[in-house]
């Protein structure tokens, strides 16, 4: 299930141009500008406060995407089929949380391998590795975000609800520009899905301990969004 699972994404080039191309793009137009490259960002420049918050977004949209497959699944049929076999409900959902990491590794070194190859973001090495990994694993929440909205909206009409929908977040979360925390705009960000992975990616950056908000909203919309798609699984399979 899972070599099928692997192959069927790596298939769809809208997957793989979205989640690939479209983060390392943003990236190239926002972040190479020559201000961005004299000024500083913690330990880095604004660069590389750039690539990190690119990085996030690209691996939001690559487990968002991963996760919310299952729309078109249901549509074919294919998920009907599945329980046909003896896959359980539980290894399925692994399979997808799997697909889905993938997905967000493959886009988080893509736009970290820009960077390094264009030379405009400066920062340790070990703030590349850590910021990388936070917004990879960090994703896994979308993945489950993905998951619901696939099984809650028809597969014609997901992706042109998502697209929209991730790129409002990611400006609420505080993933394009810095928010003020004490403004009404910061209270607002510090609720959305995206608040938490953003800060969290870009803590390597400037050191000192995560807050713990930080943690609380990750956790928190993970416990959310996993919930929302163990119930309308069981609502879907109720209907076979």
């Amino acid at each position: 299930m899972l070599g099928i699972e692997m192959r069927r994404i790596l298939r769809n080039r809208r997957a793989v141009i979205f989640t690939l191309i479209m983060p390392v793009i943003l990236y190239l137009i926002i972040g190479t500008n020559s201000q961005y490259t004299g000024d500083k960002a913690g330990s880095g420049n604004v660069s590389a406060y750039i690539l990190i918050s690119m990085a996030a977004y690209g691996a939001v949209l690559a487990t968002t995407s991963g996760g919310a497959m299952v729309a078109t699944e249901r549509a074919l049929g294919w998920s009907r089929q599945l329980r046909l076999t003896p896959l359980s409900p539980i290894a399925y959902v692994m399979v997808k949380a799997i697909v889905a990491l993938f997905l967000g590794l493959s886009s988080v070194l893509a736009v970290n391998i820009v960077g390094l190859l264009n030379g405009k973001a400066e920062m340790p090495t070990h703030v590349w590795i850590a910021a990388g990994v936070i917004a990879w694993l960090g994703s896994i929440v979308f993945g489950a975000f993905g998951l619901f909205v696939g099984y809650l909206l028809p597969s014609e009409n997901v992706m042109q609800v998502l697209g929209p929908a991730l790129a409002g977040l990611a400006a609420l979360g505080g993933l394009w520009f810095p928010i003020k925390s004490d403004s009404v705009l910061g209270h607002i960000s510090a609720c959305t899905p995206i608040y938490g992975l953003a800060n969290l990616a870009r803590w390597p950056l400037y050191g000192g301990a995560p807050h713990l908000v930080w943690i609380l909203n990750l956790l928190g919309w993970l416990i959310v969004f996993v919930a929302g798609a163990a119930w309308r699984m069981s609502k879907d399979t109720a209907r076979v």
